[in-house]
């Protein structure tokens, strides 16, 4: 079900963005952009515990078929290395540009 890794994918993209978005803005905002960050990790925590339960454990007819762990294992792979790759081009980024 190449929809299903597809789907799998997009949800655990979408989750990791939250809580790294949460965190950061829990931890360097102020205020009311603290509780805005604290919901974002909570968002992204509880949608990536329903995707996993949903492809993982469920006995809906329509994840039931899944490879899940698979998917979701190599989801993870791939988010994490695209994140990796994202912030050392940033990195390097602002680094040229500061210096420039």
């Amino acid at each position: 079900m190449e929809w299903m890794d597809f789907l799998t994918i997009l949800v655990f993209a979408f989750a990791i963005v939250m809580l790294v978005a949460g965190v950061f803005t829990a931890y360097f905002g102020s205020g009311k952009s603290r509780r805005v960050g604290v919901a974002l990790l909570a968002i992204g925590l509880i949608v990536g515990a329903v995707w996993a339960y949903l492809v993982g454990w469920s006995d809906i007819e329509l994840f039931s078929d899944v490879a899940a762990w698979d998917v979701m294992r190599a989801a993870l792979i791939n988010i994490v290395a695209a994140v990796i790759g994202a912030l050392a081009a940033v990195g390097i980024f602002l680094v040229a540009v500061m210096k420039s």
